[in-house]
């Protein structure tokens, strides 16, 4: 028996319950892990609550995202007992899930731990630098010179996202909410930083890109806010939506603005995750990063498994900067 999250409701963070459950044994394809450490994630928490793209089969399971080491495999799976690997978000939550101390998950979204990187980082790193690169460099193509604009840019994806942008010679505005998180924003390489509750997001923008705009715009807030940053899109660029913290209605822009030549698209790491060749060139980028040092885990808080629901309390309270990670030992 493995120690193992469940919800039998949807609700708040109370709802998270530790129960035995028997993990089984992998099947063909699959594998069963000895999960170390948890990546946890919004999507996770939007799942619980009832608010993700998907609804909880209940009793539900939870995460995507975890580091451990293989214990036993299926047929036709090439990884062997022993290895240490990271588990990159590639399933629904409904068939796969991660908060346990033993989970079975599909092999095709296990990437080997390059040496020298331990469980806490193989859990931190790889949802959040996949996403950065995927909109960045495999969608959206970001040249040096370029700008890009973040906000929530201290959550881990905008923490990637900004040193992606730096890696590529990029520029990276960062954008948060309050004046707490400006100085670390600027320390984990923003060349900017632009105070929402206390400046004019889009005029901020525009000042600092000599009124032409930036050819990216990352929002991970959605909602009506999309009306203001639609403004600051440089032409030919694009506005990405990889996320929707705001919880509200997001109205296409161009309209309102005076149909505009403006490129707006959703974008999830699924993109990645789920398209072999993508994730192949995904995986060598991160690799390289962290090889070289231009990529790092930043990890804000680390929980043990039995205060699951405060580590969602935690991520609910907007105060962390990185990634929160859960801890099985």
């Amino acid at each position: 028996m493995a120690r193992t999250v469940r919800f039998h409701e949807i609700g708040g963070p109370d709802v998270l319950r530790l129960e035995d459950v028997e993990p089984g044994a992998p099947g063909p394809g699959e594998v069963l892990l000895r999960v170390e450490a948890i990546g946890v994630n919004r999507a996770e928490v939007l799942f619980r609550s009832g608010q993700y793209i998907q609804a909880p089969k209940l009793p539900a399971g939870l995460g995507a995202e975890a580091a451990g080491v293989v214990e036993a495999v299926g047929a036709g799976v090439s990884f062997a007992v022993g290895d240490r690997v990271s588990v990159l978000p590639a399933f629904s939550q409904n068939d796969y899930s991660v908060y346990a101390e033993q989970a079975i998950v599909p092999a095709d979204a296990l990437v080997h731990r390059p040496d020298g990187v331990d469980a806490v980082t193989g859990a931190a790193v790889w949802m959040p630098y996949l996403t950065a690169y995927g909109a960045m460099v495999e969608v959206g193509g970001m040249r040096a010179g370029d700008t890009a604009v973040i906000n929530a840019a201290s959550s881990s994806v905008g923490i990637a996202a900004i040193h992606t942008a730096n890696r590529l010679g990029a520029t990276p505005i960062a954008v948060t909410r309050t004046e707490a998180k400006k100085q670390r924003l600027l320390e984990e390489g923003a060349a900017e930083v632009i105070v929402s509750d206390e400046q004019d997001v889009a005029a901020a923008i525009l000042a600092l890109t000599g009124g032409r705009g930036a050819e990216f715009v990352f929002d991970a807030v959605a909602g009506p806010g999309v009306l203001e940053l639609g403004r600051v899109v440089a032409a030919d660029g694009t506005l990405f939506l990889w996320g929707a913290q705001s919880g509200l209605p997001t109205p296409y822009p161009g309209f309102d603005l005076g149909m505009p030549a403006l490129a707006m698209r959703t974008f999830t790491v699924h993109e990645i995750t789920r398209a072999p060749e993508r994730l192949r060139r995904a995986a060598a980028f991160v690799t390289s990063g962290l090889r070289t040092g231009a990529f790092r885990a930043v990890v804000d808080r680390v929980f043990p498994l039995a205060e699951i629901s405060l580590a969602h309390k935690h991520m609910e309270s907007n105060t962390q900067v990185g990634k929160i990670v859960v801890t099985t030992s």
